[in-house]
């Protein structure tokens, strides 16, 4: 009896051994696919760009990480390519084309509203030059809203005019393409302040 009884007691130590075994190389299994699994996502998000001959790592990045920085990129290169004037009807019509690619209707609607009150006409006729200086940009990343705030500067022969203009609208996720970069559509613009700020005489040489 006391021969089967230690024959029996082995038989189960046996067992729990090779119980814990097996769970041991199950875990060891399962963490190693895991490992694995993470090395190779973290390699698919790492890309090499050659600079000449040299080969540079850079890392992929999901949009929702970049949005921030997007947007705000979109909006400044829309007010850049809209509030940005020449003495040139085809350099007008070239970056009010390219800026049409960037926002909706809304857009559109106030080109139509200055060019039918002759203001671009006036700018060819009077050779003024416009410029637009970005003060900063309050995006809300909860409501896709934005509300831009900056300066505009307007040459003229005889005066130099500075002016304050605030303009605020909402975002829209569009597929990215090779004239709107960011994937990203300004929906909604309207200009909230349009405003002088000084004018100063040009001195007479």
């Amino acid at each position: 009896m006391a021969v089967l009884k230690n024959v029996e007691n082995k038989i189960k130590l046996v067992m729990i051994v090779s119980c814990l075994f097996l769970v041991g190389c199950v875990v060891i299994s399962l963490g190693s696919v895991i490992i694995a699994k993470t090395m190779v996502d973290d390699a698919h998000k790492k890309i090499y760009v050659l600079d000449g001959n040299v080969p540079i790592l850079v890392k992929q990045t999901d949009m929702s990480e970049t949005f921030d920085v997007e947007a705000k990129s979109d909006i400044e290169m829309f007010h850049h390519l809209f509030f940005t004037l020449a003495p040139d009807d085809k350099y007008i019509q070239y970056t009010m084309q390219k800026a049409m690619y960037l926002i909706d209707e809304t857009g559109l609607a106030q080109y139509n509203a200055l060019k039918e009150k002759g203001f671009y006409n006036n700018v060819i006729g009077t050779s003024t030059i416009c410029s637009i200086f970005c003060d900063s940009i309050k995006l809300n990343t909860d409501s896709l809203s934005f509300t831009y705030y900056g300066r505009q500067r307007i040459e003229r022969r005889t005066s130099i005019l500075m002016r304050q203009i605030i303009t605020a609208g909402n975002l829209r996720r569009v597929p990215r393409t090779e004239n709107n970069p960011h994937g990203i559509l300004i929906t909604n613009w309207r200009t909230l302040v349009n405003k002088d700020l000084e004018e100063q005489k040009k001195s007479d040489y």
